[in-house]
């Protein structure tokens, strides 16, 4: 939960005190000191800036959580948990910006990907209904609709999947 540049930081301080511990011979030290290296290392591709991303994207500040999903240095190996909404956020970005292929893009990836409860997948499935009901692929938006119906989901989300459902032609 810290930036790149905050981990970059550490990293070095304990990098110095590496060094310090071998040179005094203190192979106890060097070891926890390689230890935290390894640990930084590994949640920067692991963890990486998705936590304050999601922190920034909560206070509406989406510029500031675009920047710290730019941090992340590649997607791919970031834990199953934290790729979802590292999707799952860049996906609403992108539909601030009405950037709506780019949105469903990152939602569809999303929606593959572990999220904390069923009602953010549902969240991401009605994004996805919503995206295809502006292109009019009235198949996809049914489709995304009935997936969501069989989670357990909020009232408000219930509501929203109504209102799309009143507006598929034929329905």
């Amino acid at each position: 939960m810290i930036s790149t540049k905050v981990r970059f930081a550490v990293l070095a301080l304990v990098a110095v005190l590496l060094i310090w511990a071998l040179y005094e011979k203190s192979y106890e030290g060097a070891a926890l000191a390689g230890l935290g290296i390894v640990l930084l290392v590994r949640g920067y591709f692991k963890d990486g800036t998705v936590v304050l991303a999601a922190k920034a994207f909560r206070n509406k500040d989406y510029q500031k959580a675009e920047t710290l999903l730019k941090e992340v240095p590649n997607p791919d190996y970031l834990r199953k948990k934290r790729r979802g909404y590292y999707e799952f956020i860049y996906g609403n970005i992108e539909l601030q910006k009405q950037n709506y292929a780019e949105a469903e893009t990152h939602f569809q990836i999303a929606s593959r990907f572990p999220l904390a409860s069923e009602n953010d997948k549902g969240i991401i499935l009605v994004h996805l209904a919503n995206i295809n009901l502006r292109k009019k692929e009235y198949q996809r938006v049914r489709a995304y609709v009935e997936r969501a119906k069989e989670l357990k989901i909020s009232t408000r989300i219930q509501g929203i999947i109504q209102k799309i459902e009143k507006e598929i032609p034929g329905a």
